[in-house]
């Protein structure tokens, strides 16, 4: 292959149809939208969902239950997270973050209880599940909520 030879991928590059420019185009005159009527017309046409007076879709359909607007999100982190670390470290929401085991913290941190902890750490987070302060615990360690 050498440089004149060189192509845009096909169907890529397409040529704008030029509306209302002449008979020979097969564009002129009414531009491709007929005679009169409501798509016609300058901004005519109906809001998208209109079914043309018909029960639309979206008011057919049964709405059921609830989104809370002020629910909280917690991320979550299991106890076999917590070895990756030393013993003795404390574990902090930012740590985790450095470290990349949380991505982002959305609305705080909640532990949960599964797999083994094998490490004393001191765990700082906005949650903890009952299991997880037991496991914790047990492994000689300290649960802080913030």
């Amino acid at each position: 292959m050498k440089l004149h030879e060189l192509k845009p991928a096909e169907g890529s590059r397409k040529v704008r149809n030029r509306v209302g420019r002449g008979i020979g185009s097969g564009n002129g005159k009414t531009a491709g939208k007929g005679h009169k009527g409501q798509n016609a017309r300058s901004g005519g046409g109906v809001r998208p969902g209109f079914e043309g007076g018909q029960n639309p879709l979206y008011r057919r359909l049964p709405k059921r239950g609830f989104t809370n607007p002020t629910r909280k999100e917690y991320s979550i982190i299991n106890l076999d997270t917590l070895n990756r670390f030393d013993g003795g470290v404390e574990v902090t929401p930012e740590l985790l973050i450095e470290t990349g085991v949380v991505k982002n913290v959305k609305d705080g941190i909640k532990v949960l209880g599964n797999g083994k902890l094998e490490k004393n750490v001191t765990v700082k987070a906005h949650k903890f599940s009952a299991s997880a302060v037991e496991a914790i615990e047990a492994a000689g360690g300290k649960t802080e909520v913030i």
